[in-house]
C-alpha cells in the first residue's frame, strides 16, 4: 500500500510526527517543517450570449493539503508542543481559506468570460483551461497571503517557543474544530 502524497484538513483530524516524512534539514534553524498548500477544483459551463460563446466558472471548492513527503522535523527535537504548533500552521491555512473564500468565489460566479476557439469543442477546452489558469493566479494569491501570516505565526510564537502567544493562537484555531 502506498503512502499517501497529500492529507486534506479537516475538523476531526490532527497531525502525528508520522506525518512527517522527509529528512531533516541540518542547515536551517527550524526544528521542524510543513509544506501546506491550497488545491482547488471548479466547473465551468458555457452558454450563448449575443451570439457568442462565453463560460461561467460554478462551484469552486477550496482544499488545504499537507504534504508529508516535504515535510520534515528534526527527530531529537520532536514533541508535542511543537507537534501542536505545526498543527496550528495547517489550521492557520485553513482559517485564511474561511476567511478568503466568498471574496474568491465573488470574483467568479455569476460572471461571463469569453472564451477562443473556432468551433465548440475548442471553445469549451479553451473555457476549462482558461478558468484553470484564472482561479489559479487568485489561489496563488491565497497561498501568498497564507505564506505572509504563517510567517507572522512562526514570529509570534517563536516557532511555537513562545508558550502565551501559541496559546492565543491555539483559542483561535480550536474553533476551527468544533
Amino acid at each position: 500500500m502506498g503512502e499517501k502524497t497529500t492529507l486534506e484538513w479537516t475538523s476531526n483530524f490532527a497531525l502525528s510526527w508520522s506525518d512527517f516524512q522527509a529528512e531533516s534539514n541540518p542547515a536551517v534553524f527550524e526544528d521542524s517543517h510543513s509544506v501546506i498548500k491550497y488545491r482547488f477544483t471548479w466547473v465551468v459551463d458555457s452558454e450563448i450570449v449575443d451570439r457568442n460563446v462565453v463560460f461561467l466558472i460554478n462551484d469552486i471548492s477550496l482544499f488545504v493539503e499537507f504534504h508529508p513527503l516535504l515535510s520534515w522535523v528534526r527527530q531529537s527535537d520532536a514533541n508535542e508542543s511543537l507537534l501542536n504548533h505545526e498543527q496550528g500552521n495547517f489550521d492557520l491555512a485553513e482559517l485564511v481559506k474561511r476567511e478568503n473564500m466568498v471574496h474568491l468565489q465573488e470574483q467568479f460566479y455569476k460572471k461571463h468570460f469569453s472564451t477562443r476557439g473556432q468551433n465548440d469543442e475548442q471553445r469549451k477546452q479553451f473555457a476549462k483551461e482558461d478558468s484553470g489558469k484564472m482561479i489559479n493566479e487568485q489561489v496563488e494569491k491565497l497561498q501568498n497571503l497564507f505564506n505572509e501570516r504563517s510567517q507572522k505565526y512562526q514570529n509570534d510564537t517563536n516557532y511555537g517557543k513562545n508558550f502565551e502567544e501559541q496559546s492565543k493562537y491555539d483559542l483561535i484555531f480550536k474553533q476551527l474544530h468544533t
